[in-house]
Order: C-alpha cells, then sequence, then structure tokens
C-alpha cells in the first residue's frame, strides 16, 4: 500500500481527527490508536468503540492504552514518538502543552516528526481558545445562512461537513508533509481549523463575496446562479435537474417535446433565465411533473443534461451503480463476523480496494501487548507499566 512502512499515532477524538487518520490508516499505514485507560476517561463522543459511527472511523488501526498524566506512561509515548512517522491530535489548543505533547516537545525527541493538528478556530487568534463543534461552526462560517429556503431561517447542513472537511485537509497536508520530508528529511507542524476548512469550503459563494462584496443568500433547492437547476416535480416524486447553459436548455426543452419555451424572451438567455427564474422554474416543472422519474431521468441525460433521483441513504446505497462502484467494504470484526463499512472514496489503479478491510475499529487497548512486544518491551515490564497505571 502507499503508506505502508509509515507508523502513525492517533491521538484524535471526535471526529475531524479521526477522519484525517482514516485517510492514512485506509492506505496501508501503521496506525496505533492511542487512547486513555477506561479506568481513566470513559467512552469516546461517538458513543463507545462498537457502533457504526465509531468502527467507519476507526476501521484499519490497532488499539494501545496510555495514561499520559502518568509519569511511565508519557515516556512510553515518547519512546513510541522516537519510532513513528506521524503524530496527528485534535485537543483543545492548552491540553497538549499541558501534557507536555506539543509539536515542539516531540520535535525534540523526533526531530523528523510530522505534527498534525485540528482545532475549532486555529492554533492563534481571539477565538483559539474557544471549544468548538460542526453544527457552531456551520452557522459561524456563513454556511446556515445559505442553506436551506428563504424565509425560513438559517439551516444546518444535514453531515458534520466542517469536521470532516478539516479531516481531509488536514490529511492533505499531512501528505505533503511527508513528500517535503522526502526530499529534505525535516519534519513539520502541519494544522488547519474547523472554521479555516468550512470557509474553504464556502468556494465560490465566499469568493463572490471576496471580489465584488456580494452577500449570498438562501436559494433553497435551486442553483443560486443558473436556473433551471434544482428540484422538480415528476408524475411520481422529485428529480434534480439541471439545464442551464444555452445547449442544455435548447436540447431539453426539445427532448420533451416543448422547445417553443427557448422562444420566450424571458428564457432566451442564461442571464435572462436567471433573472426570471421563478417563471422558468415554473413552466419546466409544469412538464417535468407529468413525466415518471425513471423516463425523466433518461430522457434528460440522454439529452445531455445531468438528472438524477432523489433518494434516501438506503435507496442510494442499493441503487444498481452504487452497488457497482461497491462503496461499502466489509471489515472484519470479532462477534459481528464482518461489518460493512464505507471505503475510501480515492481509487488507484496499482492498489484496487478488493477484499476486505484489514481490520475493524479497535477496542480501547485491543492491541497493547502486541504493540509493546513489538517495541522490544518484555511480558514482565508490560505487566509493571500496567501495574503503574501507565497503560
Amino acid at each position: 500500500m502507499p503508506l505502508a512502512g509509515y507508523t502513525v499515532l492517533d491521538l484524535t477524538i471526535a471526529r475531524a481527527g479521526p477522519t484525517a487518520v482514516r485517510l492514512l490508516a485506509d492506505w496501508g499505514a501503521n496506525v496505533i490508536r492511542i487512547e486513555p485507560p477506561p479506568s481513566v476517561v470513559g467512552s469516546g463522543l461517538t458513543g463507545g468503540n462498537d457502533n457504526p459511527d465509531s468502527q467507519n472511523l476507526h476501521r484499519n488501526k490497532r488499539g494501545l492504552t496510555i495514561n499520559l498524566k502518568n509519569e511511565s506512561g508519557l515516556a512510553l509515548f515518547l519512546k513510541l514518538v522516537g519510532k513513528a512517522d506521524i503524530v496527528v491530535e485534535n485537543f483543545r489548543k492548552d491540553v497538549k502543552h499541558r501534557l507536555g505533547i506539543d509539536y515542539e516537545s516531540l520535535r525534540k525527541v523526533n526531530p523528523a516528526i510530522i505534527y498534525g493538528s485540528i482545532s475549532g478556530y486555529g492554533q492563534e487568534g481571539p477565538y483559539s481558545e474557544r471549544p468548538a463543534v460542526d453544527q457552531v461552526i456551520q452557522g459561524m462560517s456563513g454556511l446556515m445562512s445559505i442553506t436551506g429556503s428563504p424565509g425560513d431561517g438559517p439551516m444546518r447542513a444535514g453531515v458534520a461537513i466542517s469536521d470532516t472537511s478539516a479531516g481531509m485537509f488536514l490529511g492533505q497536508g499531512i501528505l505533503l508533509a511527508l513528500l517535503h520530508r522526502e526530499k529534505t528529511g525535516e519534519g513539520q507542524w502541519v494544522h488547519t481549523s474547523l472554521l479555516e476548512a468550512m470557509l474553504s469550503k464556502l468556494d465560490f459563494q465566499g469568493a463572490r463575496y471576496t471580489m465584488d462584496g456580494e452577500v449570498p443568500g438562501q436559494e433553497g433547492n435551486n442553483h443560486p446562479t443558473n436556473a433551471p437547476m434544482g428540484v422538480f416535480e415528476s408524475a411520481d416524486g422529485l428529480v434534480n435537474l439541471a439545464a442551464s447553459t444555452n445547449k442544455m436548455f435548447r436540447a431539453f426543452t426539445a427532448a420533451v417535446g416543448h422547445p417553443e419555451l427557448v422562444e420566450d424572451d424571458r428564457f432566451s438567455s442564461s442571464k435572462a433565465r436567471f433573472e426570471h427564474r421563478q417563471a422558468v422554474w415554473e413552466s419546466v416543472n409544469s412538464i417535468t411533473r407529468e413525466i415518471p422519474t425513471h423516463e425523466l431521468v433518461e430522457i434528460a441525460n440522454e439529452a445531455g443534461c445531468p438528472c438524477g433521483p432523489i433518494y434516501d441513504i438506503g435507496q442510494a446505497f442499493e441503487d444498481e451503480h452504487v452497488r457497482y462502484l461497491k462503496m461499502a467494504r466489509t471489515a472484519p470484526h470479532k462477534t459481528r463476523g464482518g461489518v460493512d463499512l464505507v471505503r475510501s472514496p480515492i481509487n488507484m489503479s496499482v492498489f484496487p480496494q478488493e477484499g476486505e478491510f484489514d481490520r475493524s475499529g479497535p477496542a480501547p487497548g485491543e492491541h497493547t501487548d502486541e504493540i509493546l512486544l513489538e517495541l522490544g518491551f518484555n511480558e514482565k515490564e508490560i505487566a509493571g507499566l500496567r501495574t503503574s497505571g501507565a497503560i
């Protein structure tokens, strides 16, 4: 696998940090998930280690428990750092300094270490000490102000978009740092935040403000700058349809037997259609609502206009094309035999994603003895660490 031979110490909690580490674990890194012993702290924010959320975040990792507040536990962790390539954490800013596991402390042990961090608001700045969760960042970034229908008030996105975006960006940053280290031997601190990730995810909506001072608003299920593009009724449900360019609009109206719409001055250009987007939606919807979903999807796509049904999550995973893509991949599980999890969306010709995941998410400390034996500890020394409360 591409990351075979790299060792990652995973100190992450909640969702953003584990999302970053999952990228590394899925592509072959030796990931050691480090958690406090159960006697020190209860279950994590995902509600234990054996539910779908935790299993999907922590597959392909091994579990080690270390009490970092214990002198022997911290010494053990620093010994691991000396042999590792990457450390990833998403503690609040003060926690890593209080524990003595911040970047400057760890680089003294291993100058080549790559240290990855995710925080809510960034490592510096007026809000850097604040705690954060995804929904708070969705609101503060402006995302909620453009999500939902006009007049209905702000609406959160249906997934933890700032958490998962920050995790994806940190994973990319760690890979960039690995490339840099391959050339120079130099480690570094790579960090991002939920707020930075979410502002970046605003993309062209953000650029509309940074370039022209325009503050986008809610558009509901319609595209904010193109028409017709959005949700339309079919004879038996709803579809998403995009026919916004002149070429697509002409092709679509011809395909559904209403070429005369192109001659309407309100619909004759992309600019005119957007200016009269409610009228164009009503005209197109009066046509689509007479056509069954499966027929409408075929007609529109054959005309070069993207169109698809609106599924619930179960329907999405059971769609014939999604099943062909094999987005669900099995991980061996000690009590359930196997659990189906959502695979990485990255496809590499040299490393096809076939067969099972290497392992399911570990229980806290499940592989403690195994990992310490690999480090050179003997069984008597491991027993002593356990007695001291270090593990």
